[in-house]
């Protein structure tokens, strides 16, 4: 056999095993890259592409990484009318479509109070007999300035229709008019009027990104004002820290094309939210808190999100405080996207995960 046949038998060899040859000025890159970082401190990294992932992933979820950043990525409203006029027009696009996804899910909606405080309530018109007497409390992400009213509810009829749960979505004040505290009072608010009639044993409360950092904060709340805490919670990909602190602020920064950048309007509504507190406030930014006899928790977060370090970070420290902790990490995703597209089956492995969690903690 020739040397050249031999070269090509190995050659398919490393290529049946997923192995490929070094690309073509692949030596220089490395010689440049091993210089730059010769020494110890900031890892410098070359200008890349990121390709949408196919192994693993739908092509549903394929089209939602592969998509384009919103166009409000970079918004930087002036003054309280600028915020408001975002605010709504994002919001009328996702109450539009409201109505079609109740349908699909099967779940029907109720506007009430609790304490005084605007909820939606969300039953399946199709309820499991096991979960008759839990109900679960959704608090809504959007960064603490988007997702007013109607427009929150996408995430609580996904899990209330996966699920089979009775939900209960906290429509609480949001900057510009109302910064911090007002979200929190309002979330605990309500839970305190749910313990009223159900047993904490019996409820769990979840919520995505800011939904997820005001979870933990309402527990961090709880255990100091010794309030009854959940069974079990889920704070999906949680802005934990909000402030630009965690790894994936960086390494994930314009690679994630759901919020792109801390830079943007995100932190903006950070600082518009936090209206001139210590960042690193514990209601705030609920890492720094305590999170010792924390009830068990789920997390979910994605390759490309912004917030994976959030996320992460909020897993071990759980976990180092002694508490039940699961993380689902999917791959490819940017910031949230287990819940955009009811009709993704990462969405339904998302929520169908979150619902047999809470179906092990919570009495029946």
């Amino acid at each position: 056999m020739t040397k050249l046949s031999l070269s090509g038998l190995l050659l398919g060899s490393l290529l049946s095993l997923g192995l490929h040859a070094q690309p073509a000025g692949y030596a220089e890159l490395a010689a440049s890259q091993a210089a730059a970082n010769a020494q110890a401190g900031a890892r410098k990294s070359p200008a890349h592409v990121s390709p949408p992932p196919s192994n693993d992933v739908s092509p549903a979820m394929q089209a939602m990484i592969a998509a384009p950043y919103p166009p409000h990525f970079n918004a930087d409203p002036k003054t309280p009318a600028e915020w408001k006029e975002l605010v709504n027009r994002r919001a009328a696009m996702v109450v539009a479509g409201l109505p079609a996804l109740k349908e699909k899910l099967g779940v029907t909606v109720q506007a009430t109070q609790m304490a005084g405080v605007p909820v939606f309530v969300v039953t399946p018109k199709h309820p499991v007999a096991k979960n008759k007497n839990r109900v679960l409390m959704h608090v809504h992400g959007g960064g603490y300035v988007f997702g007013p009213g109607e427009s929150a509810l996408p995430e609580a009829l996904l899990l209330a229709s996966f699920g089979g749960y009775t939900v209960v979505s906290v429509d609480y004040r949001m900057p510009p008019d109302h910064p911090y505290p007002a979200a929190m009072d309002d979330a605990m608010a309500v839970w305190k009027e749910l313990l009223k009639k159900h047993s904490a044993k019996h409820m769990a409360v979840f919520g995505t990104s800011t939904g997820g950092a005001m979870t933990l904060a309402l527990v961090l709340r709880a255990k100091d004002e010794k309030v009854a805490l959940p069974a079990a919670i889920a704070p999906g990909t949680p802005w934990s820290d909000i402030a630009k602190i965690g790894d994936t602020y960086e390494t994930n920064e314009w690679v994630d094309n759901v919020l792109v950048t801390w830079d943007g309007w995100l932190g903006r509504a950070a600082l518009l939210y936090a209206n001139g507190r210590d960042l690193k406030d514990p209601q705030l930014s609920p890492i720094y808190g305590d999170f010792s006899h924390f009830p068990p928790t789920i997390l979910t977060s994605g390759t490309r999100d912004l917030f994976l370090s959030n996320t992460v970070r909020t897993h071990r420290k759980l976990r180092r405080a002694g508490v039940v902790a699961d993380l689902n990490v999917y791959e490819g995703q940017s910031h949230a996207q287990y819940g955009f597209n009811a009709d993704a089956p990462e969405t339904r492995e998302a929520f169908t995960d979150i619902a047999r969690f809470f179906d092990r903690h919570l009495a029946r």
